[in-house]
């Protein structure tokens, strides 16, 4: 089992870290910023990151012994070994974390559910604490909610529907003006454009409805 020690994770030289998820300052001591690298036990909780497919967020990781009598950690604690880890729940399925970490080696359990976070070490084999409680569905990764395309927008097309026919009954009525005052040969069509207006004007107001009525729907389908 390869240790190393350093009296602050700055000391780390650069190619001396090679886990690519984690940084020298997570692993290192909350409370000094020393660090103590096990190797090993990096090593699997790389592991456990690649098969999870999801961020581990370390609350604890190393402790110095100072640090850990400070927090009220056990006198013999994993953490000042540097073989054990505390991560948060708030992106994992309890069950699944915990079968994933056993899988890749790890045998120390603690479970804090009241505090969100459950601990892990290399060894011994024991568990601690009460479960976290079966979730009603399983934490699922994060998607992205579909979204409606704005050109097929119901809102949008019954708002374009109403802009347009407003536009179009009061462009008829400019033509009824001057159509009226243009020679007598053309006035026979004054009462035909009267009637398109008219038309215009119902279709304005059935895209006033489609949009209201959109607009209600969305709102009840949570798309507000």
């Amino acid at each position: 089992m390869t240790t190393s020690y350093f009296d602050h994770w700055r000391d780390v030289p650069e190619g001396a870290w090679r886990w690519k998820n984690f940084s020298p300052a997570e692993i290192a001591c909350r409370g000094s910023g020393s660090l103590r690298i096990n190797e090993e036990a990096l090593d699997r909780l790389q592991a456990l990151r690649d098969r999870l497919a999801k961020p581990l967020i370390v609350r604890s990781a190393y402790r110095s012994a100072e640090h850990n009598r400070a927090v009220g950690g056990a006198p013999k604690s994993k953490h000042i070994d540097g073989t054990a880890f505390d991560i948060a729940m708030t992106n994992h399925d309890p069950i699944a974390f915990e079968a994933a970490a056993r899988a890749v080696g790890f045998l120390g359990f603690g479970f804090y559910p009241r505090s969100g976070f459950m601990h892990i070490d290399l060894e011994p084999a024991r568990q601690w604490g009460d479960r976290f409680p079966e979730r009603a569905t399983a934490f699922a990764a994060e998607t992205p909610a579909v979204r409606e395309v704005l050109a097929q927008s119901r809102t949008m097309k019954g708002g374009g529907a109403a802009g347009v026919a407003t536009i179009g009954a009061a462009g008829v009525e400019v033509a009824q003006n001057v159509l009226a005052e243009t020679q007598s040969a053309v006035l026979p069509l004054v009462p035909y454009l009267d009637t398109l207006r008219w038309v215009f004007i119902a279709v304005a107001l059935a895209g006033v409805a489609v949009t209201i009525y959109a607009r209600i729907d969305d709102w009840k389908r949570g798309r507000r």
